[in-house]
């Protein structure tokens, strides 16, 4: 579902009044990544899907790519591979059991995608196991405590199938199974020390309501969002974006 242009500028009035300062966390994921990447860069894209950030930033996704040494990504989803707007080198495959010799890449990202992980100890492993040291594995997932979290694992799967479609315009075949077994601060903290890896930040963040597409209720969700943005209510915000380390030699 495409949501009404006037839908958008009634959300975003409504945004810059009720919590200023609010920024999408797709966003911050991307200046975190643009931090990473030059041209001795060596990339792997974990969970890659068809794009690498918003339908709306395929220019600039398009210039991350042409600024590395190399981008490769790799996605359980063969029909996601072949859509990929971007990446050239792609590899149907499990992240438990990643094709690479040691030491392959110095960055490694996952954007929403370790909440879709069913044996993280194991899968961080691997991503320790395929980064040089100094490499840096970047993390965008949702915390499990957060609100549209636990209103997502609550929702029935035949029912969340059709409001993902309604509130973020993505089709039955683009939504999969979650677990977050990955998905709060200490769950992070706790296996990157067990893979071996250094923890250089994680940061909580709020990002932008869900609810859009119904104006009465997205003026309630920004009022929590704004709360959300106090230190007070600091461990329930929506979104982690986490950057490890594989520790020098």
């Amino acid at each position: 579902m495409q949501v009404k242009p006037f839908l958008f500028r009634i959300y975003w009035a409504l945004e810059k009044v009720l919590a200023p300062g609010l920024r999408y966390s797709q966003a911050l994921y991307e200046d975190a990544l643009v931090s990473q990447v030059d041209s001795d860069t060596a990339w792997l894209d974990l969970g890659c899907g068809h794009q690498i950030l918003p339908q709306w930033r395929a220019e600039q996704e398009q210039e991350l790519v042409r600024r590395c040494k190399c981008v490769v990504g790799i996605d359980a989803d063969r029909p996601s591979l072949v859509k990929h707007r971007t990446i050239r080198l792609k590899v149907a495959g499990n992240i438990g059991r990643l094709p690479w010799r040691p030491e392959s890449f110095n960055l490694v990202t996952a954007n929403m995608v370790v909440e879709h992980l069913d044996a993280p100890g194991t899968q961080f492993a691997e991503i320790a196991r395929v980064l040089k040291p100094g490499g840096v594995f970047i993390v965008h997932t949702p915390n499990r405590r957060g609100y549209a979290t636990i209103a997502a694992r609550l929702i029935p799967k035949r029912i969340k199938k059709k409001l993902v479609n309604l509130f973020e315009g993505r089709e039955a075949e683009d939504v999969f199974e979650t677990f977050y077994r990955a998905n709060t601060k200490e769950d992070i903290e706790q296996l990157a020390r067990a893979a071996g890896l250094g923890v250089r930040r994680i940061r909580l963040t709020v990002t932008s309501a869900e609810l859009v597409v119904v104006p009465p209720l997205v003026f309630f969700e920004l009022l929590w969002i704004r709360l959300l943005m106090t230190n007070l209510l600091k461990p329930f915000r929506t979104t982690i974006i986490a950057v490890l380390q594989k520790p020098l030699r």
